[in-house]
């Protein structure tokens, strides 16, 4: 099932004044909704940082006497997986994998789209139609595909995944990147630093980059969700974290099979892939709000 890319256009690239970022710390605090979400997303961090130290149990401690407890059972609050491991122990540790493999792609395909996409729109004539012609190619493929064509080809494994996912979001990137820098490079304070003779590499790194990272960031912090949920995706197809390592997406596939005998113990990686998608989701939509109010 293909799996749509948040499109929604980013705030709009505008000279912000010295109070603007206050304000939209302001608006952001007012959220309960974006507040809440970075409460959530703060708490799944500590887990994933402490879970060593915090986890009752070990996650790869297998036994076939325990396997499939439900919830509640004593000893194991969330019960066991199909080869009796504390299902609470790997919901914390898979935290740490489930994180790094939703924010890794999308971190890094910021940094490069953001570079590509900022030299497309600030140099424009073949620079941005050399840059955005490849960006179009990979753009025309659906996202769920490109990943899986991707790591099909580069072979199962935590690195390709990641090298697969970052490639599926940078075109993304780029093009929101190349539209906030040409609405920039057109505004009166950069044409005024030209005419004064300052050259081109202080002019993008005084003027436009203080305007365009921040709609850019906004944008890509609502793909983490995206992210997140094709990472699982890759390794509930076996091509992305391999046993028996845990992680959420692996961790469906492997308890798939139980669906019938305990469902509720099948269900829990997946709840947490959505509460975590949905809270970055959250958290992107109160940050662009706020951003989107001039002061």
């Amino acid at each position: 099932m293909e799996i749509t890319l948040n499109k929604a256009a980013p705030p709009a690239a505008i000279e912000h004044s010295p109070g603007y970022w206050a304000g939209v710390s302001r608006r952001l605090l007012r959220n309960k909704l974006a507040m809440a979400a970075a409460l959530v997303l703060l708490a799944l961090v500590l887990l994933a940082l402490f879970a060593p130290a915090l986890m009752p149990a070990d996650p790869y401690a297998s036994s076939i006497l325990k396997r499939l407890k439900p919830i509640g059972t004593e000893h194991f609050p969330l019960g066991t997986d199909e080869l009796g491991r504390d299902m609470l122990s790997r919901l914390m540790l898979g935290a740490r994998l489930s994180l790094f493999m939703g924010i890794t792609p999308v971190l890094l395909a910021f940094v490069i789209g953001s570079t590509l996409g900022i030299l497309a729109g600030y140099a424009g004539g073949w620079a941005n139609t050399a840059i955005m012609r490849v960006v179009d190619i990979l753009y025309a493929f659906p996202s769920v595909l490109l990943a899986i064509a991707l790591s099909g080809t580069l072979g199962a494994g935590i690195g390709n995944a990641l090298l697969s996912l970052t490639i599926v979001f940078v075109p993304q990137i780029v093009r929101v990147a190349e539209s906030v820098t040409t609405q920039v490079r057109n505004r009166e304070f950069v044409d005024a630093a030209r005419a004064s003779g300052a050259p081109a590499l202080t002019i993008v790194r005084a003027h436009v980059l203080n305007n365009v990272l921040g709609p850019i960031f906004v944008y890509a912090t609502g793909l983490i969700s995206v992210s997140m949920i094709l990472a699982s995706g890759l390794s509930f197809l076996g091509l992305g974290v391999k046993p028996p390592e845990p992680e959420w997406g692996l961790m469906l596939n492997t308890l798939r099979t139980a669906i019938y005998t305990q469902p509720w113990v099948a269900a829990l990686p997946g709840a947490m892939i959505f509460l975590t998608s949905i809270s970055f989701n959250l958290l992107a939509d109160g940050i662009r709000s706020a951003m989107e109010i001039k002061d």
